[in-house]
């Protein structure tokens, strides 16, 4: 489900690292070398060099907390040992400390303890740190509010996570739209480690279907204003609203995690994707109850593979086209996926309505359907029904290939595109899906022109 992506920025900081973002559309090919060298650098730096000793944590007479002066929602000051110990750390490409949140007061094991101001108080330290650095959650159950690990810091980051993190279980608790979020930092892998939102006790509270103007539950896991990021291993389980989001960013690689929340909770997206460019996402599971995998507006260049999709809503572009000055949507392609008792498979959603940008360049392309309703879907009237304003958003140079396997509903194919803006250059290349129910199995085709090439099961629907 798409929600609007601006959100309030804690610092001016932030501001300029988000103008910096939009711009990274055109992406220079000297920055995309910068980009494969950071990301490099994180995935390679434990082999790179010995493991240095831990981070000790603060003396006994240490003050506790972020100075009295700090800005609400900025990590807190480094103790001045751990100060210290960072100032020795390897120079900049070398691998730095590890900071360890226990010897910043976190508890392990402790489900009376809130650890989240440990755990920033940790990111405070290794922010400060050159080289690649590392905070490490050890093993143990950690219960955790609202953590905000804030940047820009001196060198790439690694967050280690070989316990498990589980959610303070009180909407209330959190002041903004998500659980734990990283805010403009460029250079970060988190890596392992269970996250678990403990969402079934707050999704009684989601009436976003009966109010508009409904108040978001927390995002899981929010990148956002940041370049470069790994998220690797990673299982998260039962988020109160998105499991994870990636808004104004770039360079993001998504690889070898898990997302788990059962078919009927709501608004749980898998990866939720606004204004970020350069996206690769793969070898991942999703299991959830809205979309795997949603993309809206602002987004480039994405490429997604081997995903096993279901429970959900599909792979979708979307839904586009409901707020003022969204921006377009291209270059974004699936491969080698698996969707299984999804509510769609892949799928394009744009609302009725004035507001005009373009999806384009959308591929999906060796799709495996099991037992998946609505397999292949265009909606332009997404939302509304009966709509007397068409859609606005233009559909273009979209193809389905090599689209297999089983559906539920009798009306596998449905294009149904805009009055005022039809659909054009979409193609269907070897769609071979089938339908066990007694009804007539169809295409439908409505303001789209379309090219069928290979075997087209269901029969293609006329071009109009």
């Amino acid at each position: 489900m798409a929600r609007p992506s601006q959100r309030v920025v804690p610092s001016n900081a932030v501001i300029i690292s988000g103008l910096a973002m939009i711009l990274l559309s055109c992406v220079s090919t000297k920055a995309l070398a910068r980009r494969s060298s950071i990301v490099r650098e994180l995935l390679q730096s434990e082999a790179a060099a010995p493991a240095p000793a831990s981070v000790k944590g603060p003396p006994a007479d240490a003050p506790k907390g972020p100075p009295a002066d700090a800005p609400k929602g900025s990590p807190a000051a480094a103790p001045d040992s751990a100060d210290s110990a960072l100032a020795a750390g390897a120079p900049g490409g070398a691998k730095g400390p590890v900071v360890d949140v226990t010897a910043f007061g976190a508890k392990p094991n402790d489900p009376s303890f809130d650890n989240a101001k440990a755990f920033m108080q940790a990111w405070g330290a290794t922010c400060k740190g050159t080289g690649t650095n590392k905070l490490l959650i050890p093993s143990g159950e950690y219960i955790a509010g609202q953590t905000v690990f804030q940047g820009p810091c001196k060198g790439p980051i690694t967050v280690e996570v070989l316990g498990t993190v589980k959610a303070v279980a009180d909407v209330t608790a959190y002041a903004d739209e998500a659980w734990i979020s990283f805010e403009a930092i460029t250079g970060i892998m988190l890596k392992g480690g269970v996250f678990d939102a403990q969402g079934a006790t707050v999704w009684k509270y989601n009436d976003c279907k009966q109010n508009p103007r409904c108040k978001h539950l927390p995002i899981s896991l929010s990148f956002s204003h940041s370049e470069n990021v790994v998220v690797d291993s990673v299982t998260s389980i039962n988020s109160m609203g998105f499991h994870t989001s990636f808004t104004f960013s770039s360079g993001i690689t998504f690889v070898n995690n898990t997302i788990t929340a059962p078919d009927e909770s709501p608004n749980t997206d898998g990866i939720h994707i606004s204004t970020t460019s350069n996206i690769t996402i793969t070898d991942s599971k999703i299991a959830t109850g809205d979309d795997c995998i949603g993309i809206i507006q602002g987004t480039s260049k994405v490429e997604i593979s081997n995903i096993e999709c279901g429970p959900g809503h599909g792979i979708s572009i979307g839904s586009l086209g409901k707020y003022k000055n969204e921006k377009d949507v291209t270059g974004v392609h699936v491969k080698n996926c698996t969707l299984t008792g999804t509510t769609n498979g892949a799928r394009i959603k744009t609302f009725p309505g004035p507001i005009a940008i373009q999806a384009s360049d959308i591929i999906f392309d060796g799709i495996t359907m099991k037992d998946v309703a609505n397999p292949i879907i265009i909606d332009q009237n997404y939302g509304v029904k009966n709509s007397a304003t068409p859609s606005s958003v233009k559909v273009t140079d979209i193809h389905f290939r090599n689209i297999k396997g089983t559906t539920i509903t009798d009306e596998a194919v449905s294009l149904v595109c805009s009055s005022l803006k039809p659909c054009d250059a979409i193609e269907m290349a070897d769609i071979d899906l089938t339908y066990s129910g007694s009804k007539p199995f169809k295409a439908v085709c409505t303001n789209a022109k379309v090219t069928f090439t290979g075997k087209q099961s269901p029969p293609s629907c006329a071009a109009t």
